[in-house]
């Protein structure tokens, strides 16, 4: 006899949004005045990438600096595959959505002018040629965090439940519904009580990217794809997922987890080195230390094999130790707890994986192919980066769509449509595994072969062997999938074996170098790619 089907809690909001960093954050903020919104993080609210940011927010924010530059800077950077559409639409939005900020309270670092009057203070990073990157020293993604989790438990329309991961999305077609297909929720794993279900006509995505992908990352655990591989069984096409951003300077140290070293200490004077104490960027670009992130990963990961060394070392002791620990307190006080001092010595660093330029296509609604579906922030393909992430511009983007969602959800038909009878999840015919090595060895082994195989450097031969390697995890994955409850690591690995096919599928068909897909089997520049991304559609 089959058991009888456990009764899964159902929630019902105007608004769902999977995802608690500064996009899901910022889009609850602008809604809540006007709709009932549930806002879901996988773990505590705050540790998502968002948290972790140092660098800052880049806008146009000095009279010498002008939005053209920006969105020139920009374009250059993502290497002729950038929607400049969406670039200037950004761009522009840049300054009110610092003033935003600065309105709910985010102290962002300030400087005193010799007449006497405060600004913000502005840094430079790679890629920019003028200081335009807003900071609150060097924890700004902390501090924007702080602020909008604080706003966000006060507003009264918004509910946040912590602890909760994603499975899967709720279309009418997928519950066999006549009409035209919609997202209409999401089967939800509550870790304390099983699978439930929200119910929303609107869903938002906002979950971050998929560096854990890679053996090597800077990113938190949570960062799994989630939102991509949720969206693509959804139906919805996926863009430019070859293009994965590894940021070139992370302490290397056993215990460090790979510890950001932010782009604003070459910013500020920081010099890359060999282990023998010479530079060597100047041989690379005529940018040096302030070549956009690929050009420098690429070098490093060059010096790296052609040595052998375990790593190269990054250097900001020439400056005064005052100047660096006002600039970088942070990482200051990290690295001593790993027994460096970088007002002293030089950080030993490596390149690890840190941003996914490519995601769920959107419009400038950030609507996705699935009518009551969006995607915002590093989740989403808007067109704004191309081919390679320029340095603060993520935060922004963040900031951008997030109030772009909110306008195009407002305006839409405020009355709730009537709730749809859902089926509960059913575990009727799984059990509890008893083989959980399962997961940890088929973790550990993709992201092992997707750092050897389709890392910072590529051959046509490499994405073979990774694509033939998927194949056959996810064969297994969907069998394990299939026989026992759903957990928290069963389903990011799920995701993360399905972004990785993803990324292959991607790879596989520019066959070119172009900003951060670099293969030695088409070392060159196409340029018939100009203006056109990698677009993979679902099958079925």
């Amino acid at each position: 006899m089959t058991p009888p089907q456990a009764k899964s809690a159902v929630h019902h909001h105007d608004v769902l949004i999977i995802g608690s960093g500064a996009a899901g954050l910022s889009l609850a903020l602008h809604l809540a005045p006007h709709r009932r919104v549930a806002v879901l993080s996988k773990g505590p609210i705050t540790e998502g990438s968002t948290f972790y940011a140092q660098g800052g927010i880049s806008a146009v924010l000095d009279d010498k600096d002008s939005l053209e530059a920006h969105v020139r800077d920009t374009l250059t950077a993502g290497a002729g595959l950038c929607d400049e559409r969406s670039v200037r639409y950004t761009v522009e939005h840049g300054p009110a959505s610092i003033r935003w900020l600065q309105d709910l309270g985010v102290p962002f670092t300030e400087e005193t002018l010799a007449d006497g009057s405060i600004q913000l203070h502005l840094t430079r990073e790679g890629g920019h040629s003028h200081r335009r990157v807003v900071h609150a020293a060097d924890a700004t993604g902390r501090a924007v965090e702080d602020t909008l989790v604080g706003q966000a438990r006060r507003a009264p329309n918004i509910e946040l439940f912590e602890q909760h991961i994603a499975v899967d999305l709720i279309t009418r077609e997928k519950l066999g519904l006549d009409g035209p297909n919609r997202c209409v929720g999401a089967y939800v794993l509550d870790r304390s009580n099983g699978v439930e279900i929200f119910q929303a006509p609107c869903v938002v995505l906002a979950t971050g990217g998929a560096s854990k992908v890679y053996l090597y990352s800077s990113n938190p655990d949570g960062s799994t794809g989630d939102g991509i591989a949720m969206a693509w069984r959804a139906g919805c096409r996926v863009a430019n997922m070859e293009f994965m951003q590894f940021h070139p300077t992370c302490l290397y140290h056993p215990r460090a987890k790979s510890f950001l070293i932010s782009e604003a200490v070459r910013g500020e004077g920081g010099r890359l080195l060999l282990p023998d104490g010479q530079p060597f960027m100047h041989r690379f670009d005529p940018r040096g230390e302030l070549a956009p992130r690929d050009i420098v990963a690429r070098a490093i990961d060059h010096e790296m094999k052609r040595l052998g060394a375990d790593c190269v070392y990054l250097d900001i002791s020439h400056k005064p130790a005052e100047f660096v620990k006002g600039h970088f307190p942070t990482i200051h006080e990290r690295c001593l707890e790993f027994g460096f001092d970088i007002t002293r010595e030089p950080l030993p660093v490596v390149p690890a994986a840190h941003y996914t330029c490519g995601g769920v296509v959107t419009d400038l609604d950030a609507r996705t192919d699935l009518e009551g579906l969006y995607a915002i922030g590093e989740t989403a393909y808007t067109g704004l980066h191309g081919a390679n992430r320029m340095a603060s511009n993520s935060l922004l983007e963040c900031l951008v769509f997030a109030r772009a969602a909110a306008e195009h959800i407002l305006s839409r038909d405020t009355a709730t449509p009537p709730a749809l009878t859902i089926p509960a999840w059913d575990e009727s015919r799984v059990t509890d595994s008893d083989e959980e090595v399962v997961v940890s060895h088929n973790w550990d082994e993709l992201r092992r072969f997707m750092w050897d195989y389709v890392g910072i450097v590529r051959t046509t031969k490499r994405l073979e062997r990774a694509q033939h390697r998927v194949d056959l995890l996810m064969a297994e994955i969907d069998e394990y999938y299939s026989h026992f409850r759903v957990t928290n690591d069963l389903l990011e690995l799920r995701n993360l074996v399905m972004v990785a096919d993803i990324i292959i599928r991607c790879a596989m068909q520019r066959r070119e170098s172009r900003g951060l897909h670099y293969t030695l089997d088409y070392p060159e520049r196409d340029p018939a790619q100009d203006g056109r991304p990698t677009v993979l559609k679902p099958t079925g």
